[in-house]
């Protein structure tokens, strides 16, 4: 088997066509980036498209029914991350799956910029959740088949994969929120829809150049177990179909409804995981430690993916956008996060590589983090009152808090999952990370809805006390759960 995989990675350390990486490495780069460009441009002008009246070129929603629609939209990107992992490990191996969710990511920005109305955003955004969910699960797998377990450009090329994951997601708002100015909204969601084709052709061009190790599926389904998954596929399609029109589904209860799968689910894998009789005791004890830092992590990402809902109305009513004359739009403000996050996470990084074992641990982390998002919050309470008096440097400075908190946390659940993780349940230790994102930020939907621009005073203080008293909590708990950890930092 380890001959297999040197050969069926990208193996020869001496080609250097893509800044000292395997040439290949641009092509996953190119697609991630305009994938990044399309979601965030998307995302940046879709609560404004929601709640916007029809003069205005929206959709007339109310305030509250649009922020816990684009929560739960959210939600449901990092629930089809798990769908996207399985269809990938059991029927078409990480390559296929990519190709095939970058496709449905393709016409998920069509749909929204071609079909008129809420049967747009309805047929958009499913299909972009579906899609992008598969995108997340499987592009950065792919990296990791480039290179032998030896190779010491792994890490660099890591690297630059996620420098391109930022520079997408930095001038995806820009260029849409120009376009949605100037033309409206339609011609936001064009523009994504053209950023995803470019990255869809370039894909497509290369992916004849990945190893073979991008094409094999880890773990088949067996020809005799189809049909019942199959007939499982069908029928929660049915169920779906037939409680749409019943009134069950509903715009203002998709929020509701994210976040109770996302909380059955984790319970259910966790529960299958501790009770396995594959489980030793001190993996068993690791995965009890995971039960609080996911705690942590759901209230983290409740409050950072605020950054979609709360903050664009704040944004677009409280933010004093004009500079030197020329109003600013909305969407911009989703592009200060990346600026922070490429500037800082090398900063970070060499930071852990320094302290080495002298670096907080894990739930340090998590709670500082949880913390400091809190602290994020509270900051809102030093801003001026009044429409448009907010200045635009004291929410970058905001926003400066959230992207600290996000280095804290982040990458650490990232890195925390996979040193958890019992050696026969990787992938599902993985997946209740991504399942902690996607309870957290239907959450943030859910939140976003007791939101009043006229008086927030409450809101911020109330939720960010939340996160502190839970980060605080950790940093209290954080030797009875490192003992849980056993031995893992």
């Amino acid at each position: 088997m380890s001959q297999l995989k040197s050969e069926t990675t990208a193996g020869d350390p001496g080609e250097r066509s893509f800044l000292g990486q395997p040439r290949v490495l641009a092509n996953l780069f190119g697609v991630e980036l305009w994938e990044r460009f399309s979601f965030y441009g998307m995302q940046g002008i879709l609560a404004i498209y929601l709640y916007y009246s029809a003069a205005q070129g929206g959709l007339g929603i109310s305030e509250t029914v649009a922020l816990g629609i684009v929560g739960a939209y959210g939600g449901a990107v990092y629930l089809s991350t798990i769908i996207a992992a399985w269809i990938a490990d059991r029927l078409l191996g990480a390559e296929r799956t990519l190709f095939y969710s970058a496709c449905l990511v393709v016409l998920g920005h069509l749909g929204l910029a071609l079909i008129p109305g809420i049967a747009g955003v309805g047929v958009g955004l499913v299909l972009i959740a579906l899609g992008s969910g598969g995108v997340k699960a499987n592009a950065s797998s792919l990296v990791g088949t480039l290179y032998a377990a030896d190779d010491e450009r792994r890490d660099a090329g890591f690297s630059l994969f996620y420098l391109g994951i930022n520079l997408g997601a930095l001038v995806g708002p820009l260029l849409t929120g120009l376009l949605q100015k100037q033309w409206g909204f339609h011609f936001g969601f064009g523009l994504a829809a053209v950023g995803m084709i470019l990255g869809l052709i370039q894909y497509t061009l290369g992916r004849g150049r990945l190893p073979a190790a991008s094409r094999v599926v880890p773990n088949p389904l067996p020809a005799a177990e189809r049909g019942r998954w199959i007939g499982i596929a069908v029928a929660a399609v049915a169920v779906i179909v037939v409680l749409c029109p019943t009134g069950v589904i509903t715009a203002p209860r998709l929020a509701n409804i994210v976040i109770g799968i996302s909380a059955v689910a984790a319970v259910a894998l966790f529960a299958v995981i501790l009770l396995s009789n594959h489980v030793t005791a001190i993996e068993r004890s690791r995965v009890w430690a995971m039960v609080p830092l996911f705690i942590a992590s759901a209230v983290f990402w409740s409050l950072y993916q605020q950054q979609f809902t709360v903050m664009v109305v704040y944004s677009d009513q409280r933010l004093d956008r004009d500079i030197f004359g020329w109003e600013m739009p909305v969407s911009w403000v989703n592009s200060i996060n990346p600026v922070f996050i490429i500037l800082l996470a090398g900063v970070f990084a060499a930071l852990w590589t320094k302290l080495g074992s002298r670096q907080p641990s894990t739930p340090v982390k998590f709670g500082l983090g949880t913390i400091l998002m809190g602290l994020a919050f509270w900051a809102f309470l030093l801003m001026p009152s009044g429409a448009h008096s907010v200045p635009l440097i004291g929410l970058a400075f905001i926003l400066l808090l959230f992207t600290l908190a996000e280095l804290l946390l982040s990458p650490v659940g990232l890195s925390l999952a996979t040193k958890l993780a019992p050696a026969r349940f990787q992938t599902q230790m993985m997946a209740l990370f991504f399942l902690s994102i996607a309870l957290g930020t239907a959450m943030s939907g859910r939140l976003a809805e007791f939101y009043d621009v006229s008086n927030d005073s409450g809101f911020f203080w109330w939720v960010g006390l939340a996160s502190v008293v839970v980060g605080v909590l950790l940093l209290i708990g954080n030797r009875p759960i490192r003992k849980l950890m056993a031995g893992v930092h």
